[in-house]
């Protein structure tokens, strides 16, 4: 039977990884050098986490996980009914800490507060708002950082996984939990994959479906980008066949991982967004012709040291190939006839400049379930993250959407 850990009681056995003292490349005022991983690992702060553990798991693509533990939040109450259950799915490089302050555990504030919280369109006093950490993932879900049967980090021996596999774990935690089908079940991005494939998996379970800026297949356009991104982080010498979590400060795979966001980072903004913002302008005092960078360089650089520093490679890796090989369809006879099957109420948003989930992908959507309207639209300059940005759009939209249920 599968068991449940709540973040209640628990102390940090050693220093966070989350939040820790680093030493500095000895310059003054230069940055701490970038640790191996950021991954959170057992005896971090919890922060707002429970835990369950669900036992071992058969992979769609072969192999089995002998044992799975699944990190979540929880904000509100499930009704007495347990009508209100909404399950929040987050993106590539986010995590369950949807909504809140930043504290001991959580370096950072909520990734989606302008959409979950009390009296935000899914309002935490009215709906009980579900997020887990995703499977693969690097924030206290079974990842590439979970410690395999050997005792040592899984590493670069972590098995294949796919969003079915995802949708697994998530539907064993629905189960726990008593809750019987979600009002609402929401992602955008890698998250909007999971919705989809919640929606098509267990249509008696889910209500109504929000897919935000997403697919229900991936494109050869984005496959060509996440295989660059692979690659970026493959030749980095750090990454060690993903053996690298004992490596020093500054001597893990954080250039790879570093190139491949900002490769991931240009596809999230678009052209017009780029050209307005930074041009052609020098960053500060540097002089492109001789060897300095552009603003827009920069910009990018900052990214990817940003993400180095509060992620784990070898996560990039795994959750980016679930993304290259997601398919609704597969085994169900394509994309338009698993769309069919979904009986769900379903929103379909898209953002008019995305040019990784491009607009076509969620009219694609639209048309193929029974029960979707027509595909709405966020009106932004900043491209795919304007899932992030554009909080009044979004907002209004799905609000709009829980009304009518």
């Amino acid at each position: 039977m599968p068991t449940i850990r709540s973040s209640s009681g628990r102390t940090s056995a050693r220093r966070s990884r989350t939040t820790p003292v680093r030493p500095t490349t000895g310059a003054p005022g230069a940055a701490p050098l970038i640790p191996a991983s950021s991954a959170w690992r057992e005896g971090d702060p919890v922060g707002r986490r429970n835990f369950i553990d669900l036992g071992a798991l058969d992979l769609e693509a072969g192999g089995r996980l002998p044992a799975v533990r699944l990190a979540y939040e929880t904000w509100g109450t499930l009704s007495a009914s347990g009508d209100n259950a909404v399950l929040v799915l987050h993106a590539l490089t986010g995590d369950s800490h949807v909504t809140g302050p930043a504290g001991p555990g959580h370096p950072t504030a909520g990734w989606w507060e302008s959409l979950v919280g009390p009296g935000a369109p899914i309002d935490t006093d009215k709906y009980f708002v579900v997020a887990p950490n995703v499977l693969g993932g690097c924030q206290g879900t079974t990842g590439p950082s979970s410690t395999a049967p050997d005792g040592r980090p899984w590493g670069g021996r972590f098995p294949q996984i796919t969003v079915r596999d995802q949708v697994a774990v998530e539907l064993a935690l629905t189960d726990t939990l008593g809750i019987s089908d979600w009002a609402l079940v929401v992602g955008a991005s890698l998250g909007g994959l999971r919705a989809l494939e919640w929606a098509a998996s267990a249509p008696n379970r889910v209500r109504a479906v929000a897919a935000i800026a997403t697919a229900a297949q991936t494109s050869g356009d984005q496959i060509a980008s996440f295989h660059t991104q692979l690659g970026a982080i493959h030749a980095d010498p750090g990454y060690a066949g993903g053996d690298y979590y004992d490596a020093a400060d500054g001597a893990g795979p954080h250039v790879g991982l570093g190139i491949a966001r900002q490769i991931a980072h240009a596809s999230y903004r678009s052209a017009r967004e780029l050209d307005e913002r930074f041009g052609r302008i020098p960053q500060g005092g540097e002089d492109p012709l001789g060897g300095g960078r552009f603003a827009v360089q920069s910009y990018l650089d900052h990214h990817g040291d940003k993400l180095a520093r509060r992620f784990d490679a070898n996560t990039y890796l795994v959750l980016t190939r679930t993304m290259i090989t997601h398919d609704i369809g597969r085994d169900r006879g394509g994309v338009e006839a698993a769309l069919a099957t979904i009986t769900a109420r379903a929103l379909v948003v898209a953002v008019d400049t995305d040019r990784l989930f491009p607009p076509s992908q969620s009219e694609r959507i639209a048309a193929g379930i029974p029960r979707a309207g027509a595909v709405r639209t966020v009106r932004s300059d900043f491209g795919h993250d304007g899932f992030l940005i554009e909080a009044g759009q979004l907002g209004d939209m799905v609000a709009e959407f829980l009304a009518e249920g």
